[in-house]
């Protein structure tokens, strides 16, 4: 009797324990996504600690959950990819009650095919993938930055050979040929992919690297003159130029031939081990003035209205980060594609890397 009390007694305490544990919110986002003074912010709002990972690519974040990565409460995955983790089953269902800011959301960006009636997925921000340049650098060489061709022609290539570089990204990198060539982002045509294989090749020994991180820094601190990359990084860059008093600023076009526009979304993975505090976070990121954060200070775009009052004027008059109808009209949205299409797209790429430098 005396050991069946004592084993009730450890029972109890172990639920004491747990009751007792620290809470912890675990997040996987895109590297330079969200301001240090929301997530600071965010902690005491919640009385928990938030353990934050990043990732540069929509593949990466794929790939890690195709791994059996674990233990992720929130994802920001771009349209695509929430359509294929919907797919995949790899998606908790979003408790609206739960997220009453969501109304701040607007219309526009609600009840996309990606996602009907926003059952998996809440927006968070979006991107324009654009060309940023050193704008002193570009000026003094002529150099067109107003077109896919900055990245594409080795004509122009030849005046910044070592100086570039690109997303280290399949989906960006393909969109950013099949532009140039006057095709749709979306397209599956292998006859088309190929050709956009060719324009890579060509421009490739012109690359310093393939890259989704470091080109901020590099471009910040004058290493590279010219980038393929997100509306939001070019703004940090800005930044980091202004703040170390270079004798250069770093500007942004969003070719005339047109670009990628990426609406980022928050979503809770099937295994989140808190999904409550998911829904806290969602919610709070939801809240006008934190959302307004993720422009003033990353220079994202931003879809909640309710953020509108609270951002500076000058940012919203940057048409790399709120694009203008006509510019809209431009824009396209990354699409999930099928299996085998995923499966050739991969082939290419594995071979576009592979491919050795002249």
């Amino acid at each position: 009797m005396k050991k069946l009390l004592w084993a009730l007694l450890l029972v109890a305490g172990g639920f004491a324990n747990s009751s007792n544990a620290e809470d912890v919110l675990h997040i996987y986002n895109w590297n330079n996504y969200i301001a240090p003074e929301t997530m600071e912010r965010f902690k005491q709002f919640c009385k928990c600690k938030v353990v934050y990972d990043t990732y540069g690519d929509n593949d990466e974040l794929l790939a890690k959950l195709a791994a059996g990565a674990k233990g992720y409460d929130i994802l920001v995955p771009t349209q695509n990819a929430v359509e294929t983790l919907i797919k995949q089953k790899q998606l908790l269902k979003i408790d609206h009650a739960q997220v009453p800011n969501l109304k701040n959301i607007n219309p526009a960006y609600l009840n996309l095919a990606f996602d009907p009636n926003n059952q998996y997925s809440v927006p968070y921000a979006y991107t324009v993938t654009l060309i940023g340049f050193n704008e002193q650098k570009m000026k003094e060489l002529n150099y067109p930055t107003d077109s896919w061709a900055a990245i594409f022609d080795p004509a122009n290539l030849a005046k910044v050979k070592g100086k570039i570089t690109v997303l280290d990204s399949p989906t960006e990198l393909f969109a950013a040929a099949y532009k140039y060539l006057g095709y749709s982002i979306n397209d599956t045509d292998p006859a088309k992919l190929a050709k956009a294989k060719e324009v890579i090749l060509k421009a490739k020994p012109y690359w310093a690297a393939f890259n989704n991180t470091s080109y901020i820094p590099g471009l910040a601190a004058g290493n590279l003159w010219l980038v393929h990359g997100y509306s939001n990084d070019m703004f940090q860059a800005n930044l980091d130029a202004k703040s170390n008093k270079r004798a250069f600023s770093i500007g942004a076009n969003v070719p005339k031939e047109g670009a990628v526009f990426a609406l980022d979304n928050m979503v809770i993975h099937k295994a989140a081990p808190r999904p409550d505090l998911a829904h806290k976070f969602i919610n709070f990121m939801l809240d006008g003035k934190n959302s307004s954060e993720l422009t003033n200070l990353i220079g994202s775009g931003n879809p909640n209205s309710a953020a509108q009052e609270f951002i500076k004027p000058d940012i919203k008059a940057n048409k790399g980060i709120f694009p203008d109808q006509e510019l809209l009209k431009k824009l396209e949205q990354s699409k999930d594609v099928d299996a085998k299409s995923r499966r050739e797209r991969s082939r290419v790429w594995t071979a576009i890397k592979a491919a050795k430098v002249k």
